[in-house]
């Protein structure tokens, strides 16, 4: 999922619970969603991201929102804001969902797991207000809905990211990817899934943000995991096709022009047994019937010139097709790499198309994503 929020700049930023350790690591803090975060540590984000490719990271991802849903009405009524199976779900599991608006646009993407006696939800930093109000606004009347502002959140991710887990938590290690459950964690009590935002293995865990401290110090005090920061975050994220709120989808991009029809499950489409209900559903249903005019796709360069966010893509004879919404040299790929909208005619792997970089034109080839294999452990 995305953890997809833009930069902020507001007058006091708000601090996680981690904050003093960021500061005690040496990380390089910014302003993001209204929050003091640490961008990079003295290591470097090339560093970091490679240090999750072949070890584990950990990540500071308390900004994000976090929320239960109680009552027996619970899943249903989320079902009329989300295109997503969430009825069928089954304890212990975890779904990637999609807020979505009349028109089919995006209003944000969010995780949903079953656990005993409610559904607990996390949703983008730069959104959670908005969301629980819409869920407030919408299906209040059928749930009993809780934000938990006492909750910190905490990422460990990498290929030995279940290494770490089976000395500390064993019944983690053993979980499958997009399950999760309660566990301890080096004597502390904690909620843990087996996701993540970077194509890795690994966990993503709530705890109570007055022991996210001692936490976060018992898993640093591994020999496998170092601490990551928001910009390695993002390239981990883009290698693994993965979508930026706010950049890669937003209100204006339906889930079948982002990409995303996998996220909607087949008893929700057209002619499934809870198609529709949802906001947005007749024009959801539509694009995946008859096919979008337009499409996100993967993008690699053809030469070693960087292709950020915001550079148009233009054809042969220089006529606009789309914008990049997310653009990097990937660490792990080793070359530029980029997400667009373009037509769906040309949404086809080995398409070449131009970025306009600087008023001179890149070539840039269509690829299927993710650029960097998942490394999901699936049992």
């Amino acid at each position: 999922m995305s953890s997809a929020d833009s930069l902020a700049s507001p007058t006091v930023l708000l601090h996680t619970p981690l904050h003093a350790l960021h500061q005690a690591l040496g990380a390089k803090m910014v302003p993001f969603a209204g929050y003091a975060m640490p961008v990079s540590y003295p290591q470097g984000i090339l560093a970091e991201h490679r240090q999750c490719r072949e070890s584990a990271v950990l990540f500071d991802v308390s900004h994000m929102g976090q929320l239960r849903l109680r009552g027996d009405d619970a899943a249903a009524a989320l079902e009329t804001l989300v295109p997503v199976d969430i009825v069928g779900l089954p304890a212990a599991k975890q779904r990637y969902a999609l807020f979505t608006n009349e028109s089919g646009g995006i209003l944000d993407d969010l995780m949903v797991t079953r656990r005993d006696d409610h559904l607990f939800l996390i949703v983008n930093a730069a959104c959670k207000d908005a969301d629980i109000a819409h869920l407030r606004a919408h299906i209040a009347g059928r749930c009993t809905i809780e934000p938990m502002p006492d909750q910190a959140l905490l990422a460990l991710q990498g290929p030995k990211a279940a290494v770490v887990m089976s000395r500390l938590a064993p019944a983690l290690a053993r979980l499958t990817f997009m399950t999760g459950a309660e566990a301890t964690i080096a004597g502390i009590t904690c909620f843990a899934t087996r996701s993540g935002y970077t194509g890795e293995d690994g966990f993503e865990i709530s705890v109570a943000a007055r022991d996210a401290e001692a936490l976060a110090r018992a898993l640093l005090a591994e020999p496998e995991v170092a601490p990551a920061g928001l910009g390695a975050r993002d390239t981990l994220r883009l290698e693994a096709g993965l979508c930026l709120y706010g950049h890669d989808i937003d209100t204006t991009t339906t889930p079948i022009e982002a990409a995303l029809t996998w996220a909607i499950q087949k008893v929700r489409r057209g002619g499934g047994e809870r198609a529709g209900g949802y906001p947005g559903a007749a024009t959801i249903g539509r694009q995946h019937a008859d096919g979008a005019t337009r499409t996100r796709v993967g993008l690699v360069g053809l030469e070693r010139v960087p292709v950020r966010e915001g550079a148009a893509i233009v054809g042969d004879d220089g006529a606009t097709l789309g914008r990049v919404t997310s653009g990097t040299v990937g660490p792990s790929v080793g070359q530029p790499i980029a997400m667009a909208y373009l037509p769906t005619t040309l949404a086809v792997p080995e398409t070449t198309v131009h970025a306009d970089v600087r008023g001179k034109r890149q070539p840039m080839r269509v690829v299927a994503m993710p650029f960097a294999p998942h490394r999901y452990f699936r049992g």
